[in-house]
């Protein structure tokens, strides 16, 4: 059965183009579906399953926590809370974290801090920098942040209050703020994950920094899904050195279980108080209990070492099967998170993966995206180029995709 993209049931609402299978259980890197199929897994939940699936140690220990708590409320101190905060801040270097279930409300709560922190300072109209490319959320706040106008398009009025600006450009930056006392952030991913695996330059985020510090502007950093250690550091800003004010996580944090965060330092850390923002589900027993665990667990199996290594080896054999064919303008990324940008949209990669047994994710059109638990093997990265490549080779032959 060729993979081609079905609507969804007549019983839940048509939001994605889903393709014709259904997972049913998983082990390590690999998934089947309810008809046995088997599937390396190069997409682990777009950067979600950190430690894959049917970890050893964090089953038993989630299975723990559902016989104690699963939720209870914010009316209460969560001791998991804590616990999880203070990792955060040690493996950042950050003081505060506040906790909810998504990135998009990591990120709207990062868009409300720098609101806030503008009107504290008398600012009536506080505004943000953003990025051309970039991809924040669905919620009317974050997708008026995002700088994608097919996700935009029938949603408006967007909210208003943003300045948008190129990659990686401090000149274009500093012209389109000149003389707006407004500005109150600048909100970024280090590496723009649905924009197309796009990667901001260390000097430039040097420079980012340095401007903020000059400019009393908060530096906000979106690493939900380029943090947790899918760059081979347990966050891609830190590989320039640097540190944000407020930096907005999930995805990988839970390996699985929904989970979000917003860190930040001095600050920033005491922005909100009491009233000013809150959550039903964020930060419940078992979530926490998830983050804890996958923190643990990746310090005791080094995974962010395996990520470095790993998909260093990844991206080089990429590189050498299909880096020189025309049509591939360039294989991009760093540690597991690594992107394949082709001259033509390539959707039907995503369906033509899938028959032969890869899961993937096509992005910005003509981006092929892997982004695999970070317990990926040599082995398995092997495995995935072995797959991929043919299957790359063989549409950019295609008469009908010149």
């Amino acid at each position: 059965m060729s993979a081609t993209a079905q609507p969804t049931s007549p019983h839940v609402m048509n939001t994605y183009g889903r393709l014709p299978i259904a997972l049913s259980h998983g082990q390590g890197c690999r998934v089947w579906d309810t008809t046995g199929k088997a599937y390396l897994d190069g997409l682990g939940g777009i950067a979600v399953n950190t430690l894959g699936h049917n970890h050893p140690e964090l089953v038993p220990a989630l299975q723990d926590q559902l016989t104690k708590l699963i939720h209870s409320s914010n009316y209460y101190h969560v001791p998991g809370q804590e616990q999880l905060a203070a990792k955060l801040t040690e493996i950042s270097g950050l003081t505060n974290a506040f906790f909810c279930c998504t990135g998009l409300e990591a990120n709207e709560a990062a868009l409300k801090l720098a609101r806030k922190f503008g009107h504290d300072k008398g600012i009536e109209r506080p505004e943000i920098v953003v990025y051309e490319a970039a991809f924040h959320g669905r919620s009317i706040a974050t997708l008026s942040a995002t700088g994608n106008p097919k996700v935009q398009a029938g949603f408006g009025p967007l909210v208003e209050g943003f300045i948008r600006v190129p990659l990686n450009d401090i000149e274009a930056l500093k012209k389109a703020t000149e003389g707006n006392p407004n500005v109150v952030a600048v909100f970024f991913e280090t590496i723009q994950g649905e924009g197309g695996i796009n990667p901001m330059r260390w000097e430039y985020l040097k420079q980012v920094r340095q401007l903020c510090d000059e400019r009393d502007w908060l530096m906000m950093i979106d690493e939900v899904q380029c943090g947790m250690g899918r760059t081979g550091k347990w966050f891609a800003h830190q590989w320039a050195g640097i540190k944000p004010d407020v930096m907005p996580l999930a995805k990988g944090l839970g390996s699985g279980v929904p989970i979000g965060a917003v860190v930040a330092g001095p600050k920033a850390a005491h922005i909100f108080g009491p009233g000013n923002h809150g959550t039903t589900f964020g930060g419940n027993p078992l979530a926490m209990r998830a983050g804890v665990e996958t923190i643990r667990i990746m310090e005791e199996q080094n995974l962010l070492e395996n990520a470095a290594t790993v998909g260093a080896h990844l991206k080089a054999a990429l590189e050498r099967e299909l880096g020189d064919l025309p049509g591939v303008k360039e294989v991009r990324g760093q540690g597991l998170m690594i992107g394949i940008e082709l001259d033509r949209p390539c959707g039907v990669i995503l369906n033509r993966a899938c028959d032969a047994g890869l899961l993937l994710s096509v992005t910005a059109d003509k981006v092929i995206r892997l982004v695999p638990p970070l317990i990926l093997s040599i082995a398995e990265a092997d495995e995935i180029v072995a797959i991929l490549a043919p299957i790359v080779k063989n549409f950019l032959s295609e008469p009908a995709a010149q």
